[in-house]
């Protein structure tokens, strides 16, 4: 019973959809134009900036005066309601779980937020456990949180896989701790010269039929 393990964002769950969403509503909400949404778009990075980096980026542009707090708690909350799982999704979880494999999820992000969307959507039924990196104090592509996601499975590494969309925190990560990867492309060619992924795919569900492949 090997361990399949998970990145969250764009690849369990659409972040993109959820947050270009969330955006949309609250620049209409603020009276900015709709074409303001590329400019927050870039802000965000696909997720990779800071909550407070964005929010403070917000009230600058738009000269707001709604506390940053109040803004970050707005971000995170906005995003999680909007954030659904897609039932292929589900169902290729399902199949891996049947087929012997022991899902777990390793993100990073904030607990509150990371584990909301897990709680929320559902997720929870569909793996064994998760780990997200502020509650463990580590992130990827540090090996050290794939190794803490075994040890709440209580399974060993050997034999595991790892599947995300991140070229450095999921493939990466892999890599360093010496595991096979599939990577999620999302319409992008890699580029990375230090490691490569042993399979590239376009979704979870090609993802899970690779490893139930390979």
């Amino acid at each position: 019973m090997p361990l399949l393990l998970l990145d969250l964002d764009n690849t369990l769950l659409d972040r993109d959809g959820p947050f270009r969403a969330w955006g949309e509503r609250f620049l209409d909400s603020i009276g900015a134009p709709p074409t303001d949404i590329d400019w927050l778009l870039s802000v965000d990075a696909d997720g990779l900036t800071d909550r407070w980096d964005v929010a403070d980026a917000i009230r600058d542009r738009y000269g707001l005066r709604i506390p940053s707090i109040d803004l970050v708690e707005e971000l995170h909350d906005g995003v999680v309601a909007l954030t659904r799982l897609d039932p292929l999704v589900a169902c290729a979880l399902r199949i891996a779980d049947d087929a012997g494999w022991v899902p777990v999820v390793v993100t990073n992000g904030t607990s509150r937020q990371q584990d909301a969307k897990i709680r929320r959507t559902g997720l929870d039924r569909y793996v064994a456990d998760w780990v997200i990196s502020e509650e463990a104090g580590v992130s990827k592509p540090n090996p050290r949180i794939f190794a803490l996601a075994a040890q709440r499975a209580r399974m060993p590494l050997r034999g595991a896989w790892v599947i995300g969309d991140s070229p450095e925190a999921d493939i990466g990560g892999a890599t360093a701790v010496g595991l096979p990867s599939v990577w999620l492309h999302r319409g992008r060619r890699w580029s990375d010269t230090r490691f490569a992924p042993t399979r590239t795919v376009d979704g979870l569900i090609a993802a899970v039929a690779a490893v139930l492949a390979g």
